[in-house]
């Protein structure tokens, strides 16, 4: 561990208890602040050496919560967004001790102003002083200090991933000083010698094909050496499991968990699902009308494409998008499909010139005939899209999750394929904001199966907030 982490990680400890006490006295004065006092008179007695003095035990309160919530865990890669989550969520636990406090000792407290003020200005104050550390020792980063030194070992597209990651990412905390294609006796060799002219402070195992007897060398030199190991899972290439020991008559257990979407997870998600789908809806409303509009202006046919497609475990589920295609030419099985338009399908797919998915059960046309004027630009910025909310609000799918395919090319998938319809498809999903239709099918199902075994609500508000940028970027193919 570095000095450097293990400096920013103290010094978060005395910094967020000043924090809370800059919170509380704020909270304090704006309630006595005259503006407030004309809105509101103050009827209770409330001295600020008696109030300091409470303000200080539940300081030293909350600092136990948050080391309980894992925000003083010494880790130097922990996203913003991930630590600024943790702060809110712990300071809510906060808030419900003051709550039970004010509950048992009514006398401590006659201002439901404070308390929530307080509250609310914790949050702000305790993420931007983080916001701040965590700036600096970015900062440091990019000068060399708190550098980890790093020996690669593989010879595969994740090895190749990390070295581009770590080497454009300056501020990632990592810095390749040497890789290795294999971990064979002439490699440990090499590693020795070169580790006596060179710190090393991790060694990773960046290729799931190495030998069994090269990973456990590799193991015990790290171990030998004092330097830490580690080993990344092969996001293109190997299968990502997440498992639950349990015990049974003595015996330990191991279950493999298909997802976290299971209990409370599912739970969440569907009210995260209805509240998101009503707000979008009524943010996008006028969109929704001016595309209304300018598609009856633009082709006759009805205003939105119906079509059945593969819900959760495969179940069929009527589909509504905008309708971008001349309506005697749409495809299809629902009822918004023509069999012209499904011939016409069949030899857009055999044609290289315009499918550009030769390979796997799904299609992709470039440069579609069918399409309308609208229905270019409807379809560029994803506009055609919006009235799956109306299916979010249903329950036939999510706001994230798989991506959402046709019923004749769920049919054709491989056993291997069908783990993505373990749960709801979504409007967006990790695939999407990861390259959109430009992925390969086989790259899609596998971050698709990434996103159902570490869904968390976190990653999903992460991969709306990032669903925009992905649009604007567009893609290849439209």
């Amino acid at each position: 561990m570095k000095k450097s982490e293990l400096f920013f990680s103290f010094l978060l400890v005395p910094l967020d208890f000043l924090m809370i006490i800059l919170a509380g006295i704020s909270a304090y004065n704006l309630r006595f602040a005259g503006v407030a006092t004309e809105i509101r008179p103050v009827i209770f007695s409330l001295p600020f050496s008696d109030y300091f003095q409470i303000l200080l035990l539940i300081a030293l309160a909350w600092l136990i919560i948050f080391a309980l919530a894992g925000l003083y865990n010494i880790k130097g890669s922990r996203r913003l967004t991930e630590e600024v989550y943790q702060v809110i969520l712990a300071c809510s636990t906060g808030l419900m001790l003051i709550v039970i406090i004010i509950f048992a000792f009514r006398e401590l407290f006659s201002s439901r102003f404070i308390v929530l003020a307080g509250w609310l200005l914790a949050i702000v104050y305790i993420s931007f002083a983080r916001i701040i550390i965590r700036s600096v020792q970015r900062t440091l980063l990019r000068y060399g200090i708190g550098i980890h030194n790093i020996v690669l070992v593989g010879d595969s597209n994740t090895t190749d991933a990390l070295i581009y990651e770590f080497s454009s990412r300056k501020n990632s905390g990592y810095e390749v000083v040497k890789r290795l294609k294999n971990f064979n006796m002439e490699a440990e060799e090499d590693l020795a010698e070169f580790i006596k002219i060179c710190q090393v402070d991790e060694i990773m195992q960046s290729d799931p094909n190495l030998s069994k007897a090269e990973v456990i060398r590799l193991f015990d030199f790290a171990d030998e050496n004092h330097i830490i190991f580690k080993y990344a899972a092969d996001l293109l290439g190997a299968k990502v499991l997440k498992t639950e020991v349990s015990e049974i008559a003595g015996i330990p257990v191991v279950e493999v968990k298909k997802t976290p979407l299971e209990g409370w997870g599912r739970i969440i998600k569907r009210i995260f699902d209805v509240v998101g789908s009503t707000t979008l809806f009524i943010i996008f409303s006028p969109i929704l009308i001016f595309t209304i509009l300018a598609i009856k202006l633009d082709s006759h046919g009805s205003i939105f494409y119906l079509d059945y497609r593969s819900g959760q475990h495969g179940r069929k589920f009527l589909f509504y998008k905008f309708r971008s295609m001349l309506a005697h030419l749409c495809d299809g099985e629902g009822p918004g499909a023509t069999t012209e338009g499904n011939k016409m399908l069949e030899k857009l797919i055999v044609d290289e010139k315009y499918n550009t998915r030769q390979a796997g059960p799904l299609h992709k046309i470039k440069d579609d005939p069918r399409i309308t004027r609208v229905g270019k630009f409807i379809r560029r910025w994803s506009i055609d899209e919006l009235p799956q909310l109306v299916n979010v609000f249903k329950g036939d799918i999510s706001l994230v999750g798989p991506r959402c395919h046709m019923t004749m090319e769920t049919a054709r998938y491989e056993s291997r394929h069908k783990k993505v319809l373990s749960i709801k498809p979504g409007i967006t999903g990790l695939a999407q904001i990861s390259g959109r239709s430009d992925l390969s099918f086989e790259d899609e199902v596998k971050l698709d199966s990434y996103y159902i075994e570490n869904w968390s609500l976190l990653l999903d508000i992460g991969i709306l907030v990032r669903t925009p940028l992905a649009i604007i970027k567009g893609r290849k193919v439209e």
